[in-house]
């Protein structure tokens, strides 16, 4: 299979850490010059750009917040104007703000920030992209599992942002194929980063909804993300690509 991404230059946002710095890694990996997005992680986020930037690459960290869909859309068309060009951009960043629908403590903020990272600004972000990407250009949202089956009480709202970026991107796949642009969901299962370890008395439970019994490495989803951003996968889109362990089994 045919990864080489010389020359292509990559958006990811969220990549200071977890999913988001080992998707970078993997672009950069195959050649490819990567911006990564952060909120708040700087050092964390510069130090991945320094790491990509030792490979030979071009890489750089940029500050936004991406509950702010007018920041989302910035940053892209930022990128394609200092880097020359855009081909790939991955909508990693993600928030999860969980409770029952009927909860007297819920957090309509929490709720609203939710929606706007989730959901509207990765939309934001995908029609300033439409704008610059070339024919060929791939355009990959991280959703979750969850958006199909939730499999535990307390996620509505979570699962409910996910099923909205799913159709989107079905929605994206159709009006961007006579461009040669490629739209493709891939949906993550349980996976450990640091802000989710796997400890905690839900964890086991969680863990044995797992078809093969654990939680998946950043570095799995990268290399579907790696497929997806590849010249192999020219004839995929509007696809959604489970990687989950066989939670939605």
């Amino acid at each position: 299979m045919q990864h080489d991404l010389a020359g292509k230059v990559a958006l990811v946002t969220g990549g200071s850490r977890g999913i988001g710095a080992s998707v970078a890694r993997a672009l950069a990996g195959a050649g490819a010059d990567v911006a990564i997005t952060y909120l708040s992680s700087r050092q964390a986020a510069e130090a991945v750009a320094g790491e990509l930037r030792a490979t030979g690459v071009r890489a750089r960290a940029i500050q936004a917040d991406q509950a702010d869909p007018a920041a989302a859309a910035a940053v892209v068309r930022d990128v394609a104007g200092e880097f020359g060009r855009l081909d790939i951009l991955v909508n990693n960043a993600a928030v999860a703000v969980l409770g029952p629908v009927d909860s007297p403590a819920t957090d309509d903020a929490a709720l609203d920030r939710q929606l706007r990272v989730n959901y509207t600004s990765i939309v934001a972000a995908i029609r300033a992209a439409a704008r610059v990407l070339p024919e060929g250009g791939r355009i990959i949202n991280i959703g979750s599992g969850v958006a199909a089956r939730t499999g535990a009480a307390g996620v509505a709202d979570h699962a409910g942002t996910k099923a909205a970026l799913a159709g989107f991107t079905r929605g994206a796949a159709r009006d961007l194929a006579p461009r040669g642009i490629t739209v493709n969901l891939l949906q993550a299962g349980l996976v450990a980063t640091q802000l989710n370890t796997g400890e905690g008395s839900a964890a086991p439970r969680l863990i044995a909804s797992v078809a093969l019994g654990r939680m998946g490495r950043p570095e799995e989803i990268a290399a579907g993300v790696l497929f997806l951003a590849s010249p192999g996968a020219s004839y995929v889109t509007g696809a959604t690509l489970d990687i989950d362990g066989g939670y939605g089994a």
